[in-house]
């Protein structure tokens, strides 16, 4: 019996391995009231370790009120079996007005995204906004 569970525990874990790994978005907070800081943080899930595609990617943020962020770095040639991905991503970004704003994220290699989600957020008006705070 349990040499079965061992058994079934490494299929799973190898089809894991085989699969394309995930990528969820979230930002903190998701309300705020402007001017907000919103850190906004990319996990990638599953897959292997060494998922090629994802190796070394550079990064899009689109923050929904038409600025972008992006990055990239110099990385080691891909090994299979030896190169790791990143697993998690951040970055900041202030919104100075109100409104509802759609977060893209993206993982690039050149210019084709091979991996993207998004999230959104509100801000409120706040002082210096038409309606804001007094």
């Amino acid at each position: 019996m349990a040499l079965s569970l061992m058994l079934l525990a490494l299929a799973v874990s190898d089809a894991d391995k085989d699969q394309r790994p995930k990528v969820s978005v979230k930002a903190s907070p998701a309300m705020g009231i402007s001017p907000a800081r919103v850190v906004a943080s990319a996990d990638i899930n599953g897959g292997a370790n060494d998922y090629e595609e994802f190796y070394c990617p550079s990064i899009e943020w689109e923050w929904g009120d038409d600025t972008k962020s992006t990055s990239s770095n110099d990385c080691e040639p891909y090994e299979a079996g030896k190169s790791e991905i990143k697993r998690r991503f951040t970055a900041d970004h202030v919104y100075r007005q109100a409104g509802e704003f759609k977060i893209q994220f993206r993982l690039k290699k050149k210019d084709k995204a091979v991996a993207a989600a998004r999230t959104s957020v509100t801000i409120r008006p706040g002082l210096g906004d038409p309606g804001g705070l007094p």
